[in-house]
């Protein structure tokens, strides 16, 4: 076993969609070092979304490794390790062995992503029956969970879902290869999984009406009997296999994990903010990344329509989380730039200065704006919703998709750069609906704590901020989610007592982006109600 945490290292993994990547922190949450490698995704017609969870171990593995090195600690001077990951389905055998999830038979392809929607037909079934469970979940179920993947397994590919000894979150997944605790995280299983984290329960007559009664008459053994909090320490540390694999000491504490977009807000909320108090009740934890994930915590259960939960302790312990969002963000703006004719030169531009495209074009928008606050006016009469894989909140709609108005011929960069502040703009209106809905029922929100890939952004910050009329803080740390993965290897660790009190140890200052006010703040009013109108023209025309 390794000595206590007081004056070394621990090590926060996030696997997202497209990388593992892996931060050694010290206890003040400074980050010492860190490394990433990608992961293969595969893509199929009928939405279907696929990885494998013996590459992504391999990656984690390679990661944890390079940070190490380039933290300059020793192996035995790692106090810990904590986990995230997407929300995305893990098919093993009882040893580990793959089971494919895939129709090409594959067994390498064993994970359902999050952004897989092949059962959404079986969502829609499951949201008809009106269960109560769904009160929890915003109402509807979406396709993005686990539950209905589970149906469309056992329906579609009958052998594995009867193979499977084990269904895991990736999260939970990876705390299990680690640790070989089967124990899941609260986290988990309540906002992927429809567990009753306020009664410590399943539902086992939701099991049974929406088809998936073995579950329920195996009491639960194959998606998870022992649930703890994010950042409890698991088994006895790390396993000798795991351990070699990682490069660490054997029993080095691991920590019960979170969804990643989760971890982000927990390594954003505790952030210190000018003139503002440390209430995590009127902060907004907003990550933006892929996808988008807006989060709010209350001490009492909110019911909103459109918004999943409330979850009890899926984010915060003691606190409920309504939980929202973009199915596509980051990866709409991606998409909505490839589609215009002058992206291609500008993508070459942009690679001979060693930048991706929507990395050059958000430097062109600052540079071709007066002040930040007037970026909004380059995006001219051009307009965008940008749902192309659904609305995941307020509306709850996955056939959602993408609405572009007032594009003309120009070919030009100039008329490039427009398409892209439409597109971040029409991201931050989403944002501003949703914040709608959570104040029409009575959750206030006073500042958005953002993080992600494109929140490092000084003018896509000043963007949302400009047009929900909320200030935006963004935290010091470059990596927020790996970050809050690591608090939770401090809690596991015993280097903090509690993972409220780690986020208050390990999180630093931040930088402010204030609304616009004046011309531009009703600018981005008009075009507000702008998005509103082609929304609901492109579901009344669906």
């Amino acid at each position: 076993m390794t000595s206590p945490a007081s004056s070394r290292g621990v090590i926060g993994v996030d696997v997202g969609t497209g990388s593992a990547r892996a931060g050694v922190f010290d206890l003040a949450g400074r980050l010492l070092g860190s490394a990433k490698r990608p992961i293969t995704i595969w893509h199929e017609s009928g939405d279907l979304v696929e990885q494998s969870s013996e590459q992504i171990w391999q990656a984690v593995a390679q990661s944890v490794r390079e940070a190490v090195a380039a933290s300059g600690l020793r192996p035995g001077d790692i106090a810990g390790i904590g986990f995230d990951a997407t929300c995305s389905l893990v098919a093993v055998k009882a040893d580990g062995a793959p089971v494919t999830v895939s129709p090409s038979g594959d067994p390498a392809r064993n994970i359902m992503v999050w952004m897989d929607h092949r059962a959404a037909g079986e969502a829609e079934e499951i949201n008809a029956g009106g269960h109560d469970v769904l009160r929890y979940v915003g109402g509807r179920i979406s396709p993005e969970m686990e539950t209905p993947k589970l149906v469309w397994l056992k329906r579609n590919l009958p052998s594995s879902f009867a193979a499977a000894d084990h269904f895991f979150d990736l999260a939970d997944y990876l705390t299990w290869r680690a640790s070989g605790s089967a124990a899941r995280s609260i986290c988990t299983v309540t906002c992927k999984w429809t567990y009753l984290a306020h009664e410590r329960r399943w539902d086992a007559e939701f099991f049974r009406a929406v088809g998936l009664g073995e579950l329920a008459d195996e009491s639960f053994a194959r998606i998870g009997t022992e649930i703890v909090e994010a950042g409890s320490s698991l088994g006895d540390g790390l396993t000798a296999e795991a351990a070699a694999d990682l490069g660490l000491g054997p029993g080095t504490p691991v920590a019960a994990a979170l969804i990643d977009a989760h971890a982000g807000g927990v390594g954003t909320l505790g952030t210190t903010v000018e003139d503002t108090g440390p209430e995590l009740g009127s902060r907004l934890a907003y990550v933006f990344g892929t996808s988008a994930c807006s989060m709010a915590s209350a001490s009492e259960p909110v019911f909103v329509p459109g918004v999943w939960g409330p979850y009890y302790s899926a984010m915060v312990p003691g606190l409920w989380l309504n939980e929202g969002g973009q199915s596509a963000a980051g990866a709409a703006i991606d998409h909505l730039v490839s589609l215009h004719a002058a992206a291609p030169d500008a993508a070459q531009l942009a690679a001979r200065e060693g930048l991706t495209l929507v990395e050059w074009l958000d430097r062109e928008a600052s540079r071709l704006a007066d002040y930040p606050e007037r970026v909004v006016e380059l995006a001219g009469g051009i307009h965008v919703v940008p749902e192309f894989l659904g609305n995941r909140s307020p509306h709850a709609d996955p056939d959602a998709r993408a609405v572009i108005a007032g594009l003309g011929i120009n070919r030009d960069v100039a008329s490039l750069v427009a398409l892209y502040v439409a597109g971040v703009t029409g991201i931050g209106y989403g944002l501003r609906q949703l914040l709608d809905r959570f104040a029409a029922d009575g959750i206030a929100i006073s500042i958005i704590l953002a993080s992600g890939g494109a929140a490092r952004s000084p003018l896509v910050c000043q963007m949302l901020a400009d047009a929900t009329g909320v200030p935006v803080a963004v935290a010091e740390t470059v990596e927020p989610v790996l970050l809050g993965s690591a608090m939770l290897a401090s809690v596991a660790a015993g280097g903090q007592p509690s993972l409220i009190e780690a986020m208050r140890a390990m999180s630093g200052t931040s930088a402010l982006f204030k609304p616009a006010q004046g011309d531009a703040a009703e600018r981005h009013r008009q075009r507000y109600a702008a998005f509103e109108i082609l929304q609901k023209a492109a579901r009344q025309i669906r």
